[in-house]
C-alpha cells in the first residue's frame, strides 16, 4: 500500500514513522513534509506546486497525485486542509482518506457551531454566551468582572475565557483574568480584528478549574452506524516555562499515559463526552471516518469538555503513537471500512515523556537557519526518537545539504519510552540533551507534574 500525510510537523512525522513500521505499507509520501521526515525509511516528501494544502488549487493537485502514485490511504494531519474540504475532493474521486468532510470540520473550525453541538446532545461542558457585536460583548464582561454576573461561576475568582469562533492557528483563546484583559482581548479580536474574521464572533465561556486531559481517538461513522475507539490518554504542556508559568504555546512536551485519569473519570468521560459526542456526530453527518481529540477539565472525576479537534493533536500523537502496540495502517482500514469496532487495538505497557525543543524566544519572533546537531552516542543510550518539527535541509538564504537547519520555534520534540514514567522522563531528557542548536531551550519538567501536583 501507498500513503499519502499531508502537513509538515512533528505529528506528521510521527505518522510517517508509525505507517513505515507496517509490512502491509510499500511507500510513504508527505506532503509536503519537512527536513526530518525526508530522511525516515520509506519516506518521501513532495512539493505541493500549488502552495497551500488548506487552498483548492494545492487540493486538486494533491488528488490528481493521488490518483497518478494508486495511493490507499491518504492522512489528514492539519486542521486548515480539513476545513478547506479536502476530504471533500478526495472521496468525490474515489479515493481513501481519513478525516472529516468540511461540514463536520466545523467541530474544530467553528468554537460556536462545536458549543451549540454540545448543548444540543448532552455534551457536559462549560456554560457560555455567544457574541457577534463588540460592544455587546465588552459589556457583558465588564457585569461579569463587576457585579458578579456570571454565566455560573466555577473558579474562586472572577475568570472568564474569551474564544475566538474561527481557526485561529493557536491564539484564538484568552483567559482574562480581569476586565482589563478582557476588554483588550475582545477589542483586538472583534474591532481590531487581528485574528481577521476568525475573531469577529466570540464565546464567553466560564472557567473550569481542575487538570487538563487529552484524548484521541479513531471514529468511524456511516450510513447510520458508528463508533469511536478511544486511544491512551495523554497530556499536553502549553505553558512555555516550568510550573505553567509564561505564555500559552503550540505544545512544550506532552506524556502518555496521563496516572491522574482515573478509572472513575474514564468511565465518567464514556457516558458524558463520548457517547453523547457519537451520537451527535451520527444525527449530524451521514460520514465522518477519521480521527478526532478530545481536549478534557477533569474536576474530582467528572469531565467537561474544552474542545474539540478533528484529527490527532500534537504534540500529543508523538507521545501516544509510540506506545501503540497495533498496526496503525490496519486501524485506519479498518475506519474506513467500517470495522473499527472489532478491531483489536492494543497498547505497550509502559510510559512515554516527550519534551519539545524549542528556540529561546520562541513563541516570539525567531531566528531561523541554524544547524542542528546530535550527539549520538549520548541520544542512542537513551532510546528515544526525535520527531522533527519546524526543520529544513536547506540552511536560509537558499541551497541543499543532507544536515537539518531550525525552520521554526518549535523545532522537534524528542519520545522516549520507558517501563514507567519516572523511566520515560530519565530517558527523553538524556535523549533531549544530546540535541543542540543555536539559543536551544526546553522545559525541564515535563512528566515531573505529578510528583509536584502542578498540571497545566
Amino acid at each position: 500500500m501507498k500513503i499519502l500525510i499531508i502537513g509538515s510537523g512533528g505529528r506528521e512525522h510521527a505518522l510517517a514513522w508509525k505507517f513505515s513500521l507496517s509490512n502491509s505499507v510499500e511507500k510513504i509520501f508527505i506532503a509536503p513534509g519537512n527536513g526530518g521526515t525526508a530522511h525516515e525509511k520509506k519516506c518521501q516528501n513532495i512539493v505541493v506546486k500549488a502552495g497551500d494544502p488548506a487552498q483548492s488549487g494545492a487540493q486538486d493537485e494533491l488528488v490528481q497525485f493521488a490518483l497518478r502514485e494508486k495511493i490507499g490511504l491518504t492522512v489528514v494531519g492539519p486542521e486548515m486542509p480539513l476545513a478547506g474540504g479536502i476530504v471533500d475532493k478526495f472521496r468525490a474521486a474515489g479515493l481513501g482518506i481519513i478525516g472529516p468532510d468540511a461540514k463536520a470540520a466545523r467541530l474544530e473550525s467553528s468554537k460556536i457551531y462545536s458549543k451549540e453541538f454540545m448543548n444540543k446532545y448532552g455534551v457536559r461542558t462549560a456554560k457560555s454566551k455567544i457574541f457577534t457585536d463588540a460592544d455587546a460583548a465588552i459589556h457583558y464582561a465588564h457585569n461579569y468582572f463587576h457585579e458578579d454576573l456570571s454565566v455560573g461561576q466555577v473558579a474562586s475568582v472572577p475568570v472568564l475565557v474569551i474564544k475566538a469562533d474561527g481557526l485561529a492557528a493557536g491564539k484564538g483563546v484568552v483567559v482574562a483574568r480581569s476586565f482589563t484583559e478582557a476588554e483588550t482581548a475582545l477589542t483586538s479580536f472583534m474591532k481590531s480584528e487581528s485574528l481577521g474574521k476568525a475573531g469577529t464572533s466570540v464565546l464567553l465561556e466560564e472557567f473550569l478549574e481542575g487538570v487538563e486531559v487529552s484524548v484521541l481517538a479513531a471514529v468511524s461513522v456511516r450510513k447510520g452506524k458508528g463508533f469511536i475507539l478511544p486511544f491512551v490518554a495523554a497530556r499536553d504542556h502549553k505553558s512555555r516555562f516550568e510550573g505553567g508559568q509564561g505564555p500559552n504555546t503550540g505544545g512544550m512536551g506532552a506524556i502518555a499515559p496521563v496516572p491522574d485519569f482515573t478509572e472513575q473519570a474514564q468511565k465518567d468521560f464514556n457516558t458524558a463526552i463520548l457517547q453523547p459526542t457519537l451520537k451527535g456526530i451520527m444525527a449530524e453527518t451521514p460520514d465522518y471516518r477519521g480521527f478526532l481529540f478530545f481536549g478534557l477539565m477533569i474536576n474530582k472525576s467528572r469531565c467537561y469538555l474544552l474542545e474539540y479537534n478533528v484529527r490527532l493533536g500534537d504534540p500529543e500523537t508523538e507521545a501516544v503513537l509510540p506506545l501503540m502496540d497495533s498496526d496503525l495502517a490496519g486501524l485506519c482500514s479498518a475506519i474506513l471500512d467500517g470495522t473499527l469496532e472489532a478491531f483489536p487495538l492494543k497498547w505497550k505497557k509502559g510510559a512515554v515523556c516527550a519534551p519539545v525543543a524549542v528556540v529561546g524566544s520562541y513563541p516570539g519572533s525567531y531566528h531561523k537557519g541554524d544547524l542542528i546537531t546530535i550527539d549520538n552516542g549520548a541520544f542512542n543510550k537513551s532510546g528515544a526518537k526525535i520527531f522533527y518539527g519546524g526543520v529544513s535541509s536547506a540552511p536560509e538564504g537558499g541551497g541543499s545539504s543532507n544536515k537539518l537547519y531550525t525552520s521554526g520555534g518549535r523545532v522537534l520534540i524528542v519520545s522516549a519510552f520507558g517501563a514507567n514514567s519516572d523511566e520515560a522522563l530519565q530517558n527523553a531528557y538524556k535523549g533531549i540533551k544530546a540535541v543542540n542548536f543555536k539559543d536551544i531551550s526546553f522545559r525541564r519538567d515535563i512528566g515531573r507534574e505529578m510528583a509536584a501536583g502542578n498540571h497545566d
